[in-house]
């Protein structure tokens, strides 16, 4: 990880949202709540951040963020597939202009061999367009993998706004 405090890099993400004019939305899986509780921990964040999803379990995704049974079954929850689904969702049922969706396996079980522990889906949507999504496979324990999760996701986000 960078040298970069999570609270800095939180803080960071609310200046150029709030600069944007944007609000933030979350959909997450593994990290449970970990992006939205980062965010919150800063003043004012109420400015940009609007809600989180955490949609732990297949049927929370399905009737919270709109995810596809079909998708589940044929790509898993922890896929690049789910994560867009996810992402597009979050925007979609809420005030959000952008939103970030992470699934994954945090371990210590729950791996494959196509899917190791550690890996983690990520994507990005901004208003009705994907704009992301990527797969990563972090190395650690549970809380390791789940706070590098919370903390890549808050780089996706902040690199896109850089780049607009």
């Amino acid at each position: 990880m960078s040298e970069r405090t999570l609270d800095n890099l939180s803080a960071q993400v609310g200046k150029l949202l709030e600069k944007k004019g944007w609000m933030m939305a979350t959909a997450e899986s593994c990290t449970g709540g970990g992006v939205a509780q980062a965010v919150t921990e800063i003043a004012g964040s109420s400015a940009w951040f609007d809600r989180a999803f955490v949609t732990y379990s297949n049927e929370a995704k399905m009737e919270m963020l709109g995810v596809n049974s079909s998708s589940l079954d044929c790509f898993g929850a922890v896929s690049e597939e789910v994560a867009q689904e996810m992402a597009l969702g979050a925007v979609q049922h809420s005030a959000a202009q952008i939103a970030v969706s992470i699934t994954g396996i945090a371990g210590p079980g729950g791996g494959s061999e196509d899917k190791p522990v550690g890996t983690v889906c990520f994507a990005l949507a901004l208003n009705t367009d994907l704009i992301q999504v990527q797969r990563c496979i972090f190395a650690g324990n549970r809380a390791q993998v789940r706070n590098q999760s919370v903390y890549h996701a808050l780089q996706l986000i902040e690199k896109h706004i850089e780049n607009k």
